[in-house]
């Protein structure tokens, strides 16, 4: 009997990834508008009843599949990350190049997921209440990688969060333009030196860091 729990409780958990996954695949390729229940069903192949029965409403599992994605994600991004900057030592260069890789996340897949699921939360409601909770707690964890990717040195730095949340809103809204100019290469962005400057100059002036 435990056996046969834990055999449907894996199938449905399976079921639940395939369909998140779908989700996920159909928000990015083809925005939240094209992201209908029936596309992600048909990349999913299930059936409309597993569907609902995992997820009843299509906003509530673009809300789960963004999350799933971005939590995915920065699991993978904390041990590229890590990978790269295992020969650094802590200094200036280490938060030049913790800028230049923080930066290349905000041109991956979960960014731009969640970029369609705000533009569409501006005039739905329903999907803005769906998202909010989700969005605070994604933000808490994103904190948190970033702190253990910059370091010990530098998270002690009294001026650290402030830089931490400017470079994080900065990055935000400096890759949005890249929805309509694609053909831009980000490493060559005007606004990398000025993060690395910015900060040079709460970091690294004081002699604290």
């Amino acid at each position: 009997m435990v056996t046969e729990t834990r055999n449907r409780q894996d199938r449905a958990t399976s079921t639940r990834t395939l369909i998140l996954d779908a989700a996920v695949a159909c928000l990015v390729e083809l925005g939240y508008a094209g992201a209908s229940t029936l596309a992600i069903q048909a990349k999913a192949g299930v059936s409309r009843g597993r569907l609902l029965h995992h997820f009843p409403s299509r906003d509530e599992l673009l809300v789960a599949a963004s999350q799933h994605l971005t939590a995915t994600r920065l699991a993978q991004t904390e041990v590229r990350v890590a990978e790269q900057l295992a020969d650094e030592p802590e200094g200036p260069r280490r938060v030049e190049r913790c800028i230049e890789l923080l930066w290349t996340t905000f041109h991956e897949p979960p960014f731009w997921a969640a970029v369609e699921l705000w533009t569409a939360a501006r005039t739905n409601p329903a999907l803005a209440a769906a998202l909010r909770p989700e969005e605070r707690a994604l933000r808490e964890a994103i904190r948190e990688v970033g702190d253990r990717i910059w370091g010990p040195a530098v998270c002690a730095h009294p001026n650290y969060p402030e830089l931490r949340e400017l470079l994080f809103t900065s990055m935000r809204g400096a890759a949005l333009p890249y929805t309509f100019e694609r053909h831009r290469d980000p490493a060559n962005d005007p606004h990398v030196p000025l993060w690395k400057s910015l900060a040079h100059r709460l970091l690294f002036t004081d002699g604290q860091c």
